[in-house]
């Protein structure tokens, strides 16, 4: 089996997954930081929209992302709120378990449809494939 068969069949496979540990080697800064721009892009915000709800200038979001500032506890309850999450899912990442995101996956329709034809598909086709809806969910299109 080669490595792109590898990949198809542990993506049809979808085995259980353990939760993600924590991590808490002094690294929370950068995991804040890739929270909140995941939950703006998820949101279809820019940084300035951030902004622009929270009433600061672009530029503070702009190095809250970037690691180069660290948020104040009323800008944590600014962004949670900007962001429509509650701080507690800001500071854990925004990231629901693995196991919920698979399952809910799993119960969807068209992805129900579409695994019997997943192992059929070439390494390049699958990788196209899971570029478009990594697009798809990192910038979700807004309907005019």
């Amino acid at each position: 089996m080669d490595e792109d068969e590898a990949e198809i069949a542990a993506v049809t496979a979808m085995p259980e997954v353990p939760p993600e540990p924590m991590n808490m080697s002094g690294r929370g800064h950068l995991n804040l930081a890739h929270s909140i721009r995941s939950l703006r892009l998820r949101g279809g915000m820019s940084q300035r929209q951030l902004a622009l709800r929270m009433s600061v200038p672009r530029t503070y979001v702009s190095k809250i992302e970037n690691e180069k500032a660290t948020p104040t506890l009323s800008s944590l309850e600014r962004l949670a709120r900007a962001l429509e999450v509650s701080v507690p899912m800001l500071l854990s990442g925004g990231e629901r378990n693995r196991q919920e995101e698979v399952r809910e996956l799993m119960e969807d329709s068209f992805v129900s449809e579409v695994m019997p034809y997943l192992s059929q598909l070439n390494g390049m086709q699958m990788s196209s494939i899971l570029a478009q809806v990594r697009d798809l969910t990192v910038r979700p299109r807004r309907s005019a």
